[in-house]
């Protein structure tokens, strides 16, 4: 199909409704139940730049910046960029030992109930077979519909398939490639590296550098071809989509990707930071981040395995699960959906640390999913001295959470005290429930310890006090109350 003749299908889409390129109409839209239900998902950063596999995911960038440690590190490992580029990695990504059966298998052991592959990240390379561009996996590199071959495999485990696009940040990511010669400013490789529109003065101000129309309608046909071919459940939206200029597209694309859902008959979201979208229209996703407390709006963390990078590096330092763990509780507790991403390399397979996260928090899960699952905030978030500051990019700080720091969740008549480090000695103390607080009134008739066969010893008086002595690991604990 000619671009026009699509555009022009998008057009008639949008006016056949319910939804039309309007805030007013967008911000009817409903979160989905599905989503506010099963509260956890695997973020996947896959792509070319896992073959340096050096830095981070933004290789493909910093690689053009002279004397940054990524050009020095290619220069010396691979030689000029005039020589070889970031595209010559392509034929180097192969996904040789790539089994998407194995992966959803692990995902669904972990907990989460939902996955989101990176569909298209800056670099501009797509993960699918698409129209517009020669430049993706089904037609170079893997030679194989990478997004395809994944969505068949979640679904297959009953796992809710998502996806993500980065495009809008194409426009400039290849800028410092144009301030000398290299393979960025050489015409024949134009349509992978783009416009490469710059020096941007501010990638973070919404009026700089702003993207011509023709970017703007290739963006909207790229990732409305990812709507239709693949039908994802979640669509989600790196930063720069809040460049002004993106504001009538994105409309366009919320009101098409809502309305192809009412066709199929599901229930879909768009995630989205800062303000690229009017509040109320689509679910606000915090990078690397948590609130201070309870949103009255459904929200997303969405985090990575490793502190330094979202795609695989052979440098990627680590976090350790029980502190991942500790992110989902706080969030979840806080109204919010825990997106963490994982780094595969090149050749497709999972590194070893990535899937010993994935099991541990599987492990957990299956003992303590109760208290995550189907849940809703409780009259607080939590108690205990620790606090988690809000806003993008505070999780890669180190919290050390106590025995007096516990998160609430609520389910029917249970509430989940989740304690956040057991305490040696046994006891815990629940402030927040007890009666001095007076948020509880009614009675508490049954504590139990999820994972264990003991019913602890319980005082309800101006605080609850809980006696248990279990062999509890570094992993949050939970207390489930069942009230009258």
């Amino acid at each position: 199909m000619e671009k026009r003749k699509y555009l022009e299908e998008i057009e008639r889409t949008i006016q056949a409704g319910p939804y039309q390129d309007s805030w007013e109409s967008l911000c009817q839209h409903v979160t989905p139940k599905w989503y506010k239900n099963d509260k956890f998902g695997i973020f996947i950063h896959w792509g070319v730049y896992s073959v340096p596999a050096f830095g981070n995911e933004w290789y493909a960038r910093y690689v053009y910046r002279k004397n940054s440690p990524e050009n020095k590190f290619h220069i010396k490992k691979y030689g000029d960029l005039n020589q070889f580029g970031y595209k010559d990695f392509i034929p180097m990504f192969q996904a040789k030992k790539y089994v998407p059966d194995e992966w959803a298998k692990l995902f669904k052991a972990a907990g989460a109930r939902f996955v989101m592959p990176v569909a298209e990240h800056h670099d501009g390379f797509q993960m699918y077979g698409s129209q517009w561009s020669p430049w993706n996996a089904e037609n170079m590199g893997p030679k194989k519909d990478v997004l395809g071959e994944l969505k068949t495999a979640v679904e297959k485990e009953e796992l809710k398939f998502c996806t993500s696009s980065h495009r809008a940040e194409h426009w400039w990511f290849y800028n410092y490639g144009n301030s000398y010669p290299c393979d960025v400013s050489d015409p024949q490789y134009q349509d992978f590296y783009g416009p490469s529109h710059g020096p941007s003065h501010d990638v973070n101000d919404i009026y700089d550098n702003p993207p011509d129309q023709g970017f703007l309608e290739d963006w909207l046909v790229r990732t409305c071809e990812i709507v239709d071919k693949y039908q994802p459940k979640i669509m989600f939206f790196d930063w720069w989509i809040q460049q002004v200029a993106f504001k009538p597209y994105l409309k366009k694309f919320a009101a098409y990707y809502y309305n192809r859902a009412v066709q199929w008959g599901e229930e879909v979201a768009i995630d989205a930071k800062f303000d690229a979208f009017v509040h109320g229209s689509v679910v606000k996703d915090i990078e690397r981040g948590q609130l201070s407390g309870i949103s009255t709006d459904f929200w997303q963390n969405d985090t990575s395995v490793a502190n330094n990078s979202w795609g695989y590096t052979e440098g990627n330092i680590y976090k350790k699960p029980e502190s991942i763990i500790q992110d989902l509780v706080d969030v979840v507790s806080k109204n919010g959906a825990f997106l963490l991403n994982i780094g595969p390399k090149a050749d497709g397979t999972i590194p070893e640390e990535d899937t010993n996260i994935l099991q541990e928090i599987g492990k957990w899960m299956k003992k303590n999913g109760e208290a995550i699952y189907d849940t809703i905030p409780w009259k607080v978030f939590g108690e205990g001295p620790t606090l988690v500051p809000e806003g993008h990019f505070t999780d890669t700080q180190h919290f050390d959470f106590t025995s007096e720091d516990i998160r609430y969740t609520a389910k029917s008549n249970s509430i989940y005290a989740i304690v956040m480090k057991w305490p040696g000695d046994g006891k815990v103390i629940l402030k927040e429930v007890g009666r001095k607080a007076g948020r509880l009134r009614t009675a508490v008739k049954r504590i139990s310890i999820l994972g264990y066969d003991i019913d602890p010893l319980f005082e309800y008086r101006d605080c609850v006090e809980i006696e248990a002595h279990i062999q509890a690991d570094e992993y949050p604990v939970v207390l489930k109350l069942e009230i009258l």
